[in-house]
């Protein structure tokens, strides 16, 4: 018998070690940062497995997700990852993660990490929720509306709230593992 999981991850296994093993655990490592706020953009009106699925070639194809190399891709950087199955072929996803990359940089500047920057919008400690079912998840909160709001100001693109929200749960800025999850207890002990 398996541990109880959120229902989200259901039985793919690259889906469920994403969950048991990453899924929430705070993260304080900018290129890691970096890494899923270009994937959750990436997965906009897409599902979260097809970006799983293509991980490993967004992390050889972007440089292993190093902004300050992503930041200085060209047109022609532009169109040969756009010619690239895999990962999205999606012109305005892709020049994204190159600005993107310029403006993580920018925060990187002004405050000495993005980790420093993430973490203001949670109070500076991961907010754990204790929620029965994934119908109490909600799409977006007032902390990744007010980050979204502060990333658009700051030049990122595809950071709209619902696209943040996922950002925080996968950072664990946010603990949204169900109460019965056997992540739950243990993801809450971290950060």
């Amino acid at each position: 018998m398996s541990e109880p999981r959120c229902a989200w991850a259901g039985t793919d296994p690259l889906y469920v070690r994403y969950h048991d093993e990453e899924w929430g655990v705070p993260v304080h490592d900018d290129r890691h940062f970096f890494e899923m706020l270009t994937l959750e953009g990436a997965q906009a009106g897409l599902s979260w497995i097809t970006i799983l699925r293509k991980r490993a070639g967004y992390r050889e194809l972007f440089d292993g997700f190093d902004p300050a190399v992503v930041a200085g891709y060209d047109e022609a950087k532009v169109h040969a990852l756009l010619a690239d199955p895999r990962i999205v072929r999606n012109r305005q996803k892709v020049r994204s993660a190159v600005t993107n990359a310029r403006a993580f940089l920018n925060v990187q500047d002004e405050l000495g990490s993005f980790d420093a920057y993430a973490w203001r919008f949670v109070g500076g400690r991961p907010i754990r929720n204790a929620r029965r079912s994934l119908a109490e998840v909600p799409a977006t909160t007032p902390e990744s509306d007010a980050c979204s709001r502060d990333l658009k100001r700051r030049g990122f693109g595809f950071v709209g709230s619902t696209i943040v929200y996922a950002f925080m749960q996968a950072t664990g800025l946010v603990n949204d593992h169900v109460i019965d999850c056997f992540r739950h207890a243990p993801v809450a002990a971290l950060g």
